[in-house]
């Protein structure tokens, strides 16, 4: 604006313009008082502000962007009708490996299974865990929720915290140590049981040298025999928790719940066939009083332990889990047990072994 209001010219505008670009000796180095106003409505504007006086790009060069827009969207539709679970893992909620965010840790028994997805998605050495609720879990023990510890029975609230500690220490040693899952000796695990414990040193004893229903290794321990069998990757993914109170005489008895999925493959070279061997586990641990038990001290004493599993073998027992692939899986069914949900944590494993009916082989409804 000039003074007094009155607008510049347009002829004078222009004039101004050619001259600045053209540079002009005496061509003013600092913008007009309108060039000034239109350059603060500009910045002041949101969105991208078209140029002043400028022109709207030609129609055919803007159609040229829509229709290789118009193409994407085209791609994009295709892999939805080919592959919808991929999409869903774009935005958060596939079951693809790394596609969700991880849930958040069991801090109680939920209230129902995990949903089950539209279009189920087999699983591949690289990605283990497609398509199941566990690509959503925690690896190893970040699987597991550990309490907070508070003084119960007769240790104070350290000794407690130390005793949580120890009972996830046995579970890594019983169920996700590598080396025992290759099928050695679970050593360090069974060096935490109290030595004393009679009935379960015997068992202990039968189950690696003569494995049966009643005294088989894997109802406490995860164990693959790598001559036929071997795991895909490092990861054995897990939900769960640990819990506790005061027990008989005064003890500290804690019970661990958790379900581990172990990813498998042939042992022989070149195999990429990838199956699942999922194991509900509960196991409740007594850390006696050594005034009023006979223990050594770092030693639990064993109350119960209960197993489920999917996948693992339901023939005569060996030791080992022993999962099944391809046409000897699609020629067994069995037909003595209940059909099981193994990601369905929302029943106690009470529930879940009467249901089950005893020592039957059940069938799965998923893997």
């Amino acid at each position: 604006m000039g003074k007094g209001g009155e607008s510049i010219p347009d002829e004078e505008w222009e004039r101004f313009l050619r001259e600045a670009e053209a540079g002009v000796e005496g061509a003013p180095e600092e913008p007009s008082a309108r060039a000034r106003m239109v350059a603060r409505r500009l910045r002041e504007e949101s969105g991208r502000p078209e140029p002043w006086r400028g022109h709207p790009p030609a129609r055919r060069q803007r159609g040229k962007g829509w229709y290789a827009f118009g193409l994407l969207v085209a791609a994009a539709l295709l892999v939805v009708a080919l592959d919808p679970g991929l999409v869903a893992g774009w935005f958060g909620g596939g079951g693809g490996d790394g596609g969700s965010a991880p849930l958040a840790v069991e801090s109680k028994r939920p209230d129902q299974p995990p949903p089950t997805e539209a279009a189920a998605r087999r699983p591949t050495v690289g990605q283990p865990f497609r398509g199941s609720p566990a690509a959503q879990w925690g690896d190893g023990t970040a699987g597991i929720g550990l309490p907070e510890a508070r003084a119960t029975g007769w240790m104070d609230k350290g000794q407690v915290a130390q005793a949580l500690e120890k009972s996830r220490d046995f579970l890594v040693a019983s169920s996700l140590d590598p080396g025992v899952l290759r099928g050695e000796r679970p050593r360090k695990a069974i060096a935490l049981i109290n030595p004393h414990q009679r009935d379960v040193q015997d068992y202990l004893a039968t189950a690696f040298r003569a494995p049966s229903r009643e005294n088989d290794p894997v109802l406490l321990f995860s164990r693959f025999d790598r001559t036929k069998v071997r795991l895909v990757g490092d990861v054995v993914k897990t939900r769960g928790r640990i819990t506790y109170r005061e027990g008989k005489r005064g003890a500290v008895e804690v019970t661990t719940d958790v379900t581990y999925v172990y990813p498998a493959v042939r042992a022989a070279a070149g195999s990429d066939e990838v199956v699942r061997t999922i194991v509900r586990r509960e196991v409740v641990m007594s850390w006696d009083d050594p005034a009023k038990v006979i223990t050594e001290p770092g030693t639990f004493s064993l109350v119960s332990y209960k197993a489920d599993t999917t996948n693992g073998g339901c023939a005569t027992p060996t030791g080992y889990f022993t999962p099944e692939f391809g046409p000897e899986r699609a020629a067994s069914h069995p037909a003595d047990g209940a059909e099981v949900d193994p990601y369905d944590r929302s029943k106690s494993m009470e529930t879940r072994m009467r249901e089950a009916g005893g020592a039957g082989c059940g069938t799965a409804t998923r893997s």
